[in-house]
């Protein structure tokens, strides 16, 4: 089976699913950009509940946007912020420590263009869950998909579709409760190595 979805920033728990459940990747690299999706946006637990770390992107006047184009807003202090929510919510996590090195350069280079530091953060979470993708890239956009199996409703971060997933211990559960699909972070730094038998013992809820 191949899968299509998109490239986004930290993937969500059920987008992680899909890329440990398939054969093959196909990453969607030739849509629009829109806004209040997973590509710029990703959400962690933090000590109130779920945060939302927001890369900050440069619209163009014209109404529609390659996602291939759209750039980072640099000149925000971004990265810095995200990596102080990250280590304020999970520096206690179990296995933060273990992967910190592996992302803290995520934190500290800049890229230009958010589609470019998006597969940059998939690769890193790839070799953090020692996940062996088969990927490869659209070239052209198809609204229907008949060569793949379509999970790029995913990307969607205001019209989810509910997920069905598995509890697993996070940080301040005892506060706020067991939050589901939130950035593989959260999987990561509570989980382990343990991550990636949890993502392939889940299945994804498709739209209706």
């Amino acid at each position: 089976m191949s899968a299509l979805i998109h490239p986004t920033y930290f993937p969500s728990i059920a987008q992680c699913v899909v890329m440990t459940r398939t054969d093959h990747v196909v990453f969607e690299t030739a849509d629009n950009f829109l806004k209040q999706t997973y590509r710029n946006r990703a959400y962690i637990y933090g000590a109130n509940g779920k945060l939302t770390l927001n890369i900050p992107v440069i619209h163009s006047q014209k109404n529609r946007q390659l996602y291939k184009d759209v750039r980072i807003f640099n000149e925000e202090n971004w990265q810095s912020l995200h990596w102080k929510s990250l280590l304020s919510a999970y520096r206690t996590s179990p296995f933060f420590e273990y992967y910190e090195d592996e992302l803290h350069p995520l934190f500290t280079t800049k890229s230009e263009f958010i589609l470019d530091h998006n597969f940059k953060c998939l690769e890193v979470i790839s070799d953090c869950l020692q996940l062996d993708l088969k990927t490869s890239k659209t070239e052209v956009y198809h609204p229907v998909e008949e060569q793949h199996e379509d999970f790029r409703f995913l990307v969607h971060a205001k019209k989810e579709t509910p997920q069905e997933l598995e509890t697993y211990t996070q940080v301040f559960a005892d506060k706020h409760g067991f939050i589901p699909n939130l950035s593989v972070l959260d999987l990561l730094f509570n989980e382990g190595p343990n991550a990636l038998n949890y993502l392939e013992s889940q299945t994804v809820i498709t739209p209706k």
